[in-house]
């Protein structure tokens, strides 16, 4: 699931590939896009904000794009024809940035010698003017990965509502950008706390410690395929709680649960230990 590790590595594995060089094909299959033609612009960085990347081009575009629950982008080599018979030559492909899929789900191509990335299940892919990439970012919060991390001001924000729960909190992206429905997890867990725990009622010196846990954990990951928010070296042991429903807890053995929260409309789910994160008075189901 994409969070702010990985599209920190995705920004930065495209920026690679494709900063300095002009475009030499675009191809967008989404409606509002459909007749843009970028080719022959040159891609002057792509840089990741929270969630979001941005990808800059010559003339004051920006390519704004969100990976939302499961969108990927791929790098490939660039397919050329082999002594003009059309057959592709061989290459060593380069390093996969995440999963694909049909090309019925493909939402960009964008070509440049020697290089093509591929947008697959993006639900969010526009074309803006570079000096109004804050009508699509700038109402995120201090991001974790990014220059503008500020610890006080992202504190401040978590808490500005006291009532609000903490999972919800953690993933409000106007408090903080890059957490996911994973992190939000695993740092629950980590804290010995209910995703459903007010922020107003946590400990006074537990928002700052949190802040503190989940830069560390993104830093750590960011340059890693694997995400990994626990100590064991074992491969099936990266995650203490996330995805690892009725299983037991590595802490205590209480088999692993999971609950709802957020609105009604859209509820999301979160994984917890029962024994280690005991509920709150005002966790509507108690």
């Amino acid at each position: 699931m994409p969070e702010g590790d990985t599209v920190w590595r995705t920004a930065h594995a495209l920026h690679a590939a494709l900063a300095g060089h002009p475009l030499t094909r675009t191809d967008f299959r989404v409606p509002r896009l459909a007749t843009v033609d970028l080719t022959g612009r040159t891609v002057l960085d792509v840089t990741p904000r929270g969630k979001h990347l941005l990808m800059r081009m010559e003339g004051g575009l920006t390519l704004h794009s969100h990976l939302g629950m499961d969108g990927a982008w791929r790098l490939d080599a660039a397919q050329r024809s082999a002594a003009g018979r059309g057959r592709p030559e061989a290459s060593t492909p380069p390093p996969r940035l995440g999963g694909s899929g049909p090309a019925h789900q493909i939402r960009a191509v964008l070509a440049v010698n020697g290089r093509t990335a591929t947008g697959f299940r993006l639900p969010v892919l526009e074309l803006v003017r570079t000096a109004e990439e804050f009508t699509v970012v700038g109402h995120l919060g201090p991001d974790l990965l990014g220059p503008d991390w500020d610890a006080a001001e992202a504190e401040r924000r978590l808490l500005q509502d006291p009532r609000r729960p903490l999972a919800e909190a953690l993933l409000d992206q106007r408090n903080l950008a890059g957490i996911g429905n994973i992190y939000a997890a695993e740092l629950c867990f980590l804290a010995h706390t209910s995703p459903w725990t007010p922020v107003g009622s946590l400990p006074p010196h537990l928002p700052a410690r949190l802040l503190t846990v989940a830069k560390r954990l993104l830093e750590a990951n960011k340059d890693s395929p694997v995400r990994r928010t626990t100590t064991s070296p074992r491969p099936d042991r990266t995650l203490a709680v996330h995805g690892r429903e009725n299983r037991p807890c590595y802490r205590c053995g209480t088999p692993i649960r999971t609950g709802r929260h957020g609105p009604a409309a859209r509820p999301r789910l979160t994984w917890y230990c029962p024994h280690c994160q005991p509920a709150p008075q005002t966790d509507p189901r108690a």
